[in-house]
């Protein structure tokens, strides 16, 4: 049996309309790797937020996170990291925004919020994890793995039309849903963070299946030798991936229906 490596998104993806994942899930990618293949998980979430769904599991599991700007391996230990120039994190900081955006930094210990925002934690209701509310101009940039700013998409077109204009390739941006404009430094994807762990793990991209649901998923999915886009997926993920595959719904268990279905679970 040749390994392969199997990696997905959560949000929309491998998690259940409920945000969680579902025991189906769990026991497919227990039998998977029992049987010797390699597992990640690739997401926007920070890593924290994504331990209790590795521990769930109980198997060894590579950590993508911060869309790509944090490798961790199985067993907690940070493997890579990029961070945005402190300079350019500055600039995104103190760019002007609409009252109701909010503006989100992912730090490798923790997630920072300009103002409460209490719907935004039923997304973790699962995991435990939570921001912490802090006054932006007290930063100095330092440490910054992504800026996120939530809010309505027309408000963060203007944002990313404005960053896009400032910066160029300095920076990576992207969407993972269309409420959430992620910036991260240029180069920073799950696309990149995949290709670092195949050769980390000796693993052909051929031998990669990838799955995922929206735009910051693109790279991940190009580069997989299976990719592999959810019904409920972003429209212009179709576009931007053509050779993908179109699987069910991630309220469906699709991701687990199929790999069953692959590797004659």
């Amino acid at each position: 049996m040749t390994p392969h490596l199997i990696v997905s998104d959560l949000d929309g993806t491998l998690l259940d309309a409920n945000h969680d994942l579902h025991p189906e899930t769990i026991e497919t990618l227990r039998l998977l790797a029992g049987q010797g293949h390699h597992l990640a998980f690739a997401s926007g979430r920070h890593f924290r937020d994504m331990l209790s769904f590795r521990e769930r599991l109980g198997v060894p599991l590579h950590v993508i996170s911060t869309n790509g700007a944090y490798l961790h391996g199985p067993e907690g230990d940070l493997l890579a990291s990029r961070h945005l120039e402190a300079e350019l994190a500055r600039e995104l900081i103190a760019l002007e925004r609409h009252a109701s955006v909010r503006l989100n930094l992912y730090l490798e210990h923790e997630w920072l919020i300009d103002a409460p925002e209490p719907r935004l934690l039923a997304y973790h209701a699962h995991t435990g994890f939570g921001y912490r509310v802090f006054e932006p101009a007290s930063l100095d940039g330092e440490g910054v793995g992504k800026v996120l700013y939530i809010g309505e998409p027309e408000r963060l077109a203007g944002l990313e039309a404005q960053v896009r204009t400032s910066h160029g390739e300095r920076l990576h941006v992207t969407y993972s849903t269309v409420n959430s404009l992620e910036i991260m430094a240029g180069g920073v994807n799950k696309g990149t963070a995949l290709e670092a762990l195949l050769a980390r793990l000796d693993i052909d991209s051929q031998h990669c299946l990838a799955f995922g649901d929206n735009l910051n998923d693109t790279e991940m999915l190009s580069l997989a030798g299976e990719a592999h886009v959810m019904a409920n997926a972003h429209p212009a993920l179709f576009e931007r991936v053509p050779v993908a595959r179109r699987i069910g719904h991630h309220a469906e268990s699709a991701v687990a229906r199929h790999l069953q279905e692959r590797f004659s679970l």
